[in-house]
């Protein structure tokens, strides 16, 4: 493996969560596999088996065949099967699923402006096709993976948003589509938890980067990072006044581990270890990453309505809720970027 930061990674999730061998000889469906999520939670069982020879097989679903043989390249074995079934049809599979991890939905901004009846009707049709399976296999924990953009624009006490908060998404705006869309999929479990008492809850997950992240990502944070990189100013084409909740790979990955030996049913729970505006953090960016040699700037665009920006938003969220159930996330804001710049040096 090129990778040694991911490795070291994978290390870390070792011995955070499989050591003790809880899900040992175990059948875990992860949907979306090939994102930055879903892949690392993968690679990451894939390492237990290869170091603690846990047997635990992994039903990676995935729409790209190509894709998926490029992503696990380095970690395919008998114990990963590619799953190309749609998820948007009734699911059935030849093994018995212990552990289900719904990752799989459609993030890009553009599709959300462009596509939002297909962001709401995927979201909503591929959840309720897992959950008809743990209907039919009650003793299968499932975690379905959220997002911060449930809560929308929280008004009251924005600096310690726990779980019970819930703010206001302008239902106007075909961007809604993906944080509505997180917002109905949690309440289809938790339908399903009281009326057929499943073992479903869910992680609403801050913005996840680090190691794991393909050059070729273009959000925010990689923007920020490649800029520092090639020693160009940061651009931002808003005031940067949005708050970000934000998350290493490793911490993540970790955090939703716990939740698949400890969360409760029918709830949800923050995963989030860093926070700031987007202008502070692209001013971090500039002086720590860029040696305070490159600036950060705000230029606004024109036709700012039709980029599929989400609007400002003050939040700062409370992982308390996760961290009772023993999840102690390391990695601090700086040294995301840090250990996702070293990866992508080390798999040039």
């Amino acid at each position: 493996m090129k990778d040694l930061v991911l490795k070291e990674d994978l290390e870390f999730i070792l011995d955070k969560v499989f050591r003790e061998g809880k899900f040992n000889r175990s059948t875990v469906l992860v949907t979306g596999a090939t994102g930055l999520v879903g892949s690392l939670i993968v690679k990451s069982i894939l390492y237990a088996n290869q170091v603690l020879n846990a047997q635990i097989i992994v039903l990676a679903s995935v729409r790209n065949l190509e894709k998926a043989a490029d992503t696990f390249a380095d970690f395919s074995n008998e114990s990963l099967i590619f799953v190309t079934d749609s998820l948007l049809s009734p699911l059935y599979f030849d093994q018995t699923i212990n552990f289900i991890v719904h990752t799989a939905s459609i993030t890009a901004s553009k599709e959300m402006v462009e596509n939002p009846t297909g962001v709401l009707l995927t979201a909503f049709e591929s959840t309720k096709n897992l959950l008809e399976y743990v209907k039919a296999h009650p003793s299968c924990k499932m975690v379905y993976i959220s997002s911060m953009e449930y809560y929308g624009q929280v008004a009251d006490d924005y600096t310690n948003v726990t779980e019970d908060k819930l703010g206001y998404i302008d239902l106007s705006k075909s961007r809604s589509c993906y944080p509505e869309s997180k917002r109905v999929c949690e309440a289809l479990c938790n339908a399903y938890v009281v009326q057929y008492n499943l073992d479903v809850c869910s992680a609403r997950l801050a913005q996840t980067f680090g190691a794991g992240v393909p050059l070729s990502d273009n959000r925010v944070f990689a923007q920020f990072a490649k800029s520092a990189l090639n020693k160009t100013d940061i651009i931002l084409h808003t005031m940067g006044q949005s708050e970000g909740n934000y998350c290493y790979t490793a911490d993540t990955v970790y955090g939703i581990f716990v939740l698949l030996q400890k969360g409760e049913k029918g709830h949800s729970y923050n995963v989030a270890r860093n926070h700031s505006t987007i202008l502070n953090m692209a001013k971090m960016v500039a002086d720590k990453i860029g040696n305070n040699q490159i600036k950060a700037e705000v230029h606004i665009p024109e036709n700012l309505g039709s980029l599929g920006y989400a609007p400002d938003v003050k939040l700062k969220l409370n992982s308390d809720k996760l961290k009772a159930l023993g999840w102690q996330p390391e990695m601090d804001l700086e040294n995301m970027f840090k250990r996702m710049i070293r990866s992508w040096e080390l798999q040039e």
